[in-house]
C-alpha cells in the first residue's frame, strides 16, 4: 500500500530514510512490516487500517520536525512508541519545545530526549530532593550529573558530591586489587563517564583534585552535613534502609539531592529492605520532594534494550 502521506524532496528521503534506509527499518521493525521508498511514496506492506493511519500520522510529524531537527535513530525509536500510544503531547513537549540543558565538553549540547527526562529535569530544577526510578538506559544518572555540572558552573552550588552503595552485584571486591578507592572506582564509573562527557577528563581530574567534586562510597557521608552541594545517591536500590535514612538526613541548606535507582537490580540480601523502595513509598506527597518513574520507552540505547527489558518483566 501507499501512504497518502508523501515525501516533497530528495532531503525528505534522506532525512526520514536514512542511510540504506536504516531509519524506514526501525519502524518497519516496530510494526513488523516492510516500509521502503519509491520515487516519492512511502509503500508499506500492510494493508491494516490501524496501522496505515498511524503510519500516516508518524510521516505527516517526521516530515514536520525533520524540517529543524536532525533527527536520530533514537528520535525515530521513541517517536514512533509516542504517536503508536496516542501521546503526542511527549512529542510536542520534546521536539516543539526542545531547551537546550547544557552544553557539554567540545561543546556538545544536551537535550531532554523524552518526556518523562524533561520532567525529570523540572523536577530538579524546582525540588530539593528527586528520586528518579527507572530501568539502565534512561539517563537518570547521566541527567543528574549533567544538572549538578551545570548547578555548579552557574554558581548555584559550590560542590557536588557523587556516591553509590559498595553493594557487589555477585562480585567480591575483596579479591580485587588495590585500596579501598581503587575497588570502589569501578562501581562509580558511570559517574565519572558523565562528568567527562560535561567537562572533559582534565577539568574533571582538577575538580576531584581540588575536592570541588567528592566521588566516595555511601559509608563516607555518616556523621555529615552537606551543605551548598548539589549531592547525587546513585544505585540507590542497593542501600538499606538505615543507609537511605542516614543519607537523606545529610542534606543541608542550600542544598538539593538526587536519588537514581533500578528497583528491578536489587543486589541485597533477600530479607534486606531496599532503602530506596522505601523511602519512594513512606516520602510521597512531601511539598519539595518528587519521584520521577521512568518507562521503558524511554530507555536511550539501542531499541532492542527496551524490548528486552520487557521481556524480562513479563517473566517475573
Amino acid at each position: 500500500m501507499i501512504l497518502n502521506t508523501k515525501l516533497n524532496t530528495t532531503n525528505d528521503i534522506i532525512n526520514i530514510a536514512g542511510a540504506n534506509e536504516s531509519k524506514l527499518k526501525i519502524i518497519g521493525s516496530f510494526y513488523d512490516i516492510s516500509i521502503t521508498i519509491n520515487g516519492l511514496d512511502i509503500v508499506v506492506d500492510t494493508k491494516d487500517d490501524e496501522i496505515l493511519f498511524k503510519l500516516d500520522n508518524l510521516f505527516s510529524i517526521l516530515l514536520d520536525l525533520s524540517k529543524n531537527i536532525n533527527l536520530t535513530a533514537l528520535d525515530i525509536e521513541y517517536i514512533t512508541q509516542m504517536n503508536d500510544s496516542g501521546n503526542y503531547e511527549a512529542i510536542t513537549e520534546v521536539y516543539l519545545d526542545r531547551k537546550l540543558i547544557f552544553t557539554g565538553f567540545q561543546g556538545k549540547p544536551i537535550y531532554a530526549k523524552t518526556y518523562m527526562q524533561k520532567q525529570y529535569i523540572n523536577a530538579i530544577n524546582h525540588n530539593d530532593l528527586v528520586f528518579a526510578i527507572g530501568s539502565a538506559g534512561t539517563g537518570k544518572t547521566y541527567l543528574a550529573v549533567v544538572m549538578a555540572v551545570k548547578m555548579l558552573k552557574e554558581g548555584d552550588v559550590k560542590k557536588i558530591i557523587l556516591t553509590r552503595p559498595a553493594v557487589e552485584a555477585g562480585e567480591s571486591l575483596g579479591f580485587l586489587p588495590g585500596d579501598l578507592k581503587e575497588k570502589i572506582d569501578p562501581y562509580l564509573r558511570p559517574l565519572y563517564d558523565a562528568l567527562y562527557d560535561c567537562l572533559g577528563v582534565a577539568q574533571t581530574n582538577a575538580l576531584i583534585e581540588k575536592q570541588v567534586i567528592e566521588i566516595a562510597p555511601l559509608a563516607y557521608m555518616r556523621g555529615r552535613t552537606l551543605d551548598n552541594a548539589l549531592v547525587i545517591l546513585d544505585e540507590a536500590q542497593n542501600t538499606t534502609a538505615m543507609q537511605m535514612k542516614m543519607f537523606l538526613t545529610r542534606l543541608g541548606f542550600n542544598s538539593k539531592m538526587i536519588v537514581t535507582g533500578d528497583i528491578s537490580q536489587i543486589d541485597l540480601p533477600k530479607n534486606a529492605i531496599s532503602g530506596l523502595k522505601q523511602a519512594t513509598s513512606i516520602l510521597k506527597g512531601i511539598r519539595g520532594i518528587e519521584i520521577i518513574e521512568f518507562l521503558h520507552h524511554d530507555v536511550i540505547r539501542h531499541p532492542l534494550v527496551g524490548k528486552i527489558l520487557m521481556r524480562y518483566d513479563n517473566e517475573n
